[in-house]
């Protein structure tokens, strides 16, 4: 098994131009915790994480608080730490040398990866731009999704169709398809994420079951958070 065959292809990214209460307001619209830095031309050319905010906005010996609260009010609530967080790009806080695999990477050799850089995702890298994201959730949910721990790779069959199920997610109104995993074998499909409410949820398994060659589809999914981050 694959990058291919278990990452989340709908990445939330952010330009390497851009500051850092841009990508503070994307990591909270879009509950999530980490955002690829990508060039005019859509080359990856780093990462900006929660912890590198927070690095950024609170010195060592400071009391923490919520970083999100520190960026858009401002540390301590001045105007000169207000000027001085939204002067601040992306580019200055990124994390430059970036983690990344190929769309061929065995799943096994991600999750060395992770474990050896202690990191909670991975971009993954087609010609230089960046296809999706492998994450410590879309690993375990591989895991649950296969009995015997065996991570065979899925057939061709399988994998056009989590391509045509890809496609189905993204036409649910209002779905974060960003937060949404699943896997596909012989036809059955799991769904693990998060949705705001039921509705959603039964959206989210009528989208997937009326691709055609879907067998049986399994749906586990949470409610969105008030304050959260997905993968």
């Amino acid at each position: 098994m694959q990058a291919k065959d278990i990452m989340t292809t709908t990445v939330i990214s952010v330009d390497v131009d851009a500051k850092v209460a841009d990508a503070v307001r994307l990591m909270l619209d879009h509950h999530i915790s980490a955002l690829p830095v990508l060039d005019d031309k859509g080359n990856l050319k780093g990462l900006v994480s929660e912890g590198d905010l927070m690095r950024r906005v609170r010195g060592p010996d400071v009391r923490r608080r919520s970083w999100w609260l520190e960026v858009l009010n401002g540390s301590g609530g001045s105007a000169q730490d207000f000027v001085k967080l939204n002067s601040r790009h992306v580019r200055d806080v990124m994390t430059r040398d970036v983690v990344w695999v190929q769309e061929d990477t065995e799943v096994a050799e991600i999750a060395r990866l992770l474990e050896k850089h202690r990191i909670k995702r991975v971009p993954v890298v087609r010609s230089g731009q960046v296809a999706g994201v492998v994450s410590r959730a879309n690993l375990l949910h591989v895991l649950s999704a296969m009995p015997d721990n065996s991570l065979r790779a899925p057939s061709e069959d399988d994998r056009v169709l989590r391509t045509k199920i890809d496609e189905a997610l993204k036409q649910v109104p209002g779905a974060a398809v960003n937060l949404i995993n699943y896997t596909v074998e012989e036809g059955d499909v799991s769904v693990w994420g998060v949705a705001d409410s039921d509705f959603e949820e039964n959206a989210v398994r009528v989208a997937v079951e009326n691709v055609a060659g879907v067998g049986t589809v399994e749906v586990k999914m949470g409610r969105m958070p008030a304050w959260g981050y997905g993968i």
